[in-house]
């Protein structure tokens, strides 16, 4: 094999496999990346849960392949001067990179033993520009349980149904749920994406309105961002009745707005050390929401003026569930409805139904 590229493609390429290339293996050819040169600069990491394949600009003068420790690899050619990057794999399996005046030879394995990135038919398919999708994942990514003993929240449930894409995370105490509507080809298509696969997913992804190709099988996803492919596995099991556990009925509506309801609750939280046991507390009552926080470290009061429907009640959240929903909110402006001080509350979008995202309350010590 012998190929060259620009240190700035191969660096990028490396970066992107990367992610998928297992750092505690049993498996030495697990902790390397794939490289196949064949019309094309092809590199390849697979953790067997997670592959990712990505495509990278070269002049390919021989075809052939090699695995190399990906650590190695990615570290010699980030230190590499900013030119032509040439590799050369020599029939002992050693592969040999050369940039202007620095000479690298790295022992590589080879490439028959590495696990093949499953073959996905591409149906069930439907269509995504990355800048929708990149915006679906981080406005819900935060909501995925960390508890393995649920091991179906761990992952972010994905359905398209009636050109609606939904994207859906709840980890038990709070859901944040996302909908965009699409021109899909995909029939009911529901599936069960691990937190892991989307956290890389989202770290590729780029705001642009370049489109990605979404397929999927009973056990299998396959991302298609043309220059770049991402397989994963899919968690299996019943995901949660997400439209069944969000309140219908609601005691009090609340106009407000977004920046300022954050801006206040961090403020408050400032002197917030235990969140459990120190909620930050809204006291609701005329047009105005008091948000205060007492702990053993001193007191907070903040003030915001709002539009309500309804009593007024005293209720307590963890403040970070509530900042977690509030960062990723693009509108000025947001409904918040309370059911009763034990109840669910629920943020929505002043207009339409882009979002929905439930918290659950926290009792205050004086209750």
């Amino acid at each position: 094999m012998k190929v060259s590229c620009s240190k700035e493609n191969l660096t990028e390429g490396i970066n992107m496999v990367q992610k998928a290339v297992s750092s505690k293996s049993t498996l030495p050819i697990l902790e390397g990346i794939l490289i196949e040169a064949n019309q094309e600069l092809k590199l390849t990491g697979n953790d067997l849960e997670l592959g990712i394949e990505c495509k990278v600009p070269a002049d390919i003068q021989e075809n052939g392949s090699i695995v190399i420790n990906s650590k190695i690899f990615g570290d010699i050619v980030r230190r590499l001067p900013d030119a032509e990057v040439f590799i050369e794999v020599t029939g002992s399996n050693m592969v040999i990179i050369e940039c202007e005046n620095s000479h690298f030879e790295i022992k590589g394995i080879p490439s028959s033993g590495f696990p093949a990135l499953p073959e996905i038919k591409k149906e069930n398919a439907f269509v995504v520009n990355q800048e929708i999708l990149r915006n679906m994942i981080k406005q819900t990514l935060f909501a995925v349980s960390m508890d393995e003993n649920r091991p179906i929240l761990t992952g972010s449930l994905m359905e398209c149904k009636d050109k609606k894409l939904t994207f859906v995370s709840i980890d038990g105490f709070r859901m944040a749920l996302r909908n965009y509507e699409v021109d899909n080809e995909a029939e009911n298509l529901k599936v069960v994406i691990p937190g892991k696969t989307l956290n890389e997913i989202l770290k590729i992804l780029q705001p642009v309105k370049d489109e990605v190709s979404i397929y999927s099988t009973n056990n299998q996803i396959l991302f298609d961002m043309n220059n770049c492919k991402v397989v994963s596995r899919l968690l299996e099991g019943e995901y949660l009745n997400y439209n069944g556990i969000i309140p219908q009925d609601y005691e009090i509506k609340i106009k407000v707005n977004t920046k300022e309801l954050l801006a206040g609750i961090e403020r408050a939280s400032l002197v917030t050390v235990d969140e459990k046991r120190y909620p930050v507390k809204f006291n609701i009552a005329n047009d105005k929401m008091v948000i205060t926080s007492n702990t053993d470290i001193g007191a907070v009061r903040e003030e915001l003026k709002i539009d309500m429907d309804g009593g007024k009640m005293d209720i307590g959240f963890n403040p970070r569930y509530f900042i977690d929903a509030l960062k990723v909110i693009e509108e000025e402006q947001i409904n918040i409805f309370l059911t009763s001080n034990v109840g669910p509350c629920t943020i929505r979008p002043v207009d339409k139904d882009r979002f929905a995202y439930m918290v659950l309350p926290v009792r205050t010590r004086n209750e």
